[in-house]
């Protein structure tokens, strides 16, 4: 039973506006491709790093880093609020009106629990979930705080 109810929250049927189901095979997909919602406004997509390290550049970003405790100490992306997934609280994170709101873990994963908790919680606004986390962050060139 879990398992079909898992299915369905990570790939709902899409329905056009009068109701019926469409094909969602044509609908583009890769860095601005959302994930599924929570009924609520709320979405979920992945972003390069490239796209990430812009939006901090110009400070347009809030970046929360859900590693646990020894991961962040060990490095990370300077400005980055620990929240990690063991113990994510979605009340600690910093939701700030005009800019993105980007997860990021060590490679990409841990990032997704903590979006479907934050959108539990009644936030109604985009997440972005940095792909291949910290990895790709420092792959890519971004700074690193230790």
């Amino acid at each position: 039973m879990f398992l079909c109810t898992l299915v369905r929250r990570l790939f709902p049927a899409a329905r056009s506006a009068d109701g019926v189901p469409r094909d969602r095979s044509a609908e583009p997909a890769g860095d601005a491709a959302a994930g599924p919602g929570n009924g609520n406004g709320a979405s979920v997509r992945q972003v390069d790093a490239e796209t990430v390290m812009g939006w901090a550049a110009a400070g347009e970003a809030v970046i929360v880093d859900v590693r646990e405790p020894q991961e962040h100490a060990a490095g990370h992306v300077p400005g980055a609020v620990l929240n990690p997934l063991s113990s994510f609280d979605p009340a600690r994170v910093p939701v700030e009106p005009g800019k993105h709101l980007v997860f990021h873990c060590q490679g990409g994963m841990r990032c997704g629990p903590a979006a479907e908790r934050m959108m539990a919680a009644g936030f109604t606004g985009t997440i972005n979930r940095l792909r291949g986390g910290f990895a790709a962050w420092s792959r890519a060139g971004g700074a690193v705080e230790h």
